[in-house]
């Protein structure tokens, strides 16, 4: 199937709903989670958790990491929250977004970029004070990333991708400098493999909601690709880099070889799967992209970790 695009027809300035009528305490709490989208946050988190034992090469200091978790988990909800504000009426012009809080007139855009100041400044404040001065930067610099500069290039230019990227492979390297540890290789290869990963996994969303991301005006590559196969050519591209990319942990000695053959495994799979995407794009196709992107990092990770700590014990 060709990733031509049909001409769609010029769409009003779409403004989100009227704010009614305040709800419950719950109904409200509810609405709050959900700006601060927590499914995305715990993927966050998760890897943040990864780099800081990585990062523990004797006892694993529980406090420090519960305090980077919760700093940083403020500073995440803030960015999900401001994202939200500034593409408050995008958001309200696509059919999967219509229903957040904003866009439905549950809250106040006002006071969702209030929450979305708020919560990434104490998170910044909290992680100075109880972690340490470089993940309290790393983590501010990563806020400003995504917030001031991806967020507003999705509607200048399909590079966003590249620059939203960098934001959101750093979360492992918040968690290693966490621990204690200094920015070196070791690092460098958790961001790398996170990523490289991001491409194919974002180029199979964007794929099966490329007539949402087209109405609402923002430049996403299946959005706006006109002819041939561009994105199974990118989600073939960044899967075959990746695949040495992953090899490196194995390479510097923070893996065994274990590890390294099961990201050899995971890779190739990884990999199959945006063949097969490239060579059909079809939403079946896509589909199983984005679920081989959904096991592949969960799968790496977890060898890399339980290796780490079982060779610790």
């Amino acid at each position: 199937m060709s990733t031509s695009v049909t001409s769609t027809p010029p769409y009003p300035a779409a403004e989100p709903a009227a704010v009614p009528l305040r709800r419950g305490l719950v109904g409200r709490i509810c609405d709050y989670v959900e700006i601060a989208k927590p499914r995305i946050s715990a993927f966050v988190l998760i890897t943040v958790a990864a780099g800081f034992l990585l990062s523990s090469n004797g006892t694993i200091q529980l406090s420090a990491l519960c305090h980077a978790l919760l700093g940083i988990a403020l500073v995440a909800a803030g960015s999900s929250a401001l994202n939200q504000y500034i593409e408050r009426r995008s958001d309200a012009r696509m059919e999967r977004t219509l229903g957040r809080p904003i866009p439905s007139g549950r809250l106040a855009a006002a006071e969702v970029l209030a929450f979305g100041i708020l919560a990434g400044l104490l998170g910044c404040v909290y992680l100075a004070v109880t972690v340490n001065w470089m993940t309290a930067l790393l983590t501010g610099l990563t806020y400003l990333a995504y917030t001031l500069i991806y967020t507003p290039l999705k509607r200048v230019t399909v590079f966003n991708t590249v620059v939203g990227a960098v934001p959101g492979a750093l979360p492992p390297v918040l968690g290693w400098t966490a621990a204690g540890g200094g920015l070196g290789i070791e690092p460098f290869s958790l961001f790398a493999i996170l990523f490289l990963w991001q491409f194919p996994h974002f180029m199979a969303i964007a794929w099966l909601y490329r007539d949402d991301y087209r109405r609402a005006g923002l430049k996403m590559m299946p959005a706006v690709a006109r002819g041939g196969r561009i994105t199974g050519y990118v989600a073939v591209a960044y899967a075959l880099a990746l695949l040495p990319v992953s090899l490196l942990p194995g390479r510097i000695g923070l893996a065994s070889e274990f590890y390294t053959a099961a990201a050899l495994l995971c890779g190739a799979a990884y990999v199959w799967a945006a063949v097969y995407f490239c060579a059909r794009e079809t939403e079946r196709a896509a589909r199983w992209l984005l679920v081989a992107s959904l096991v592949y990092l969960p799968a790496v990770v977890s060898v890399l970790v339980g290796e780490h700590i079982y060779l610790l014990s």
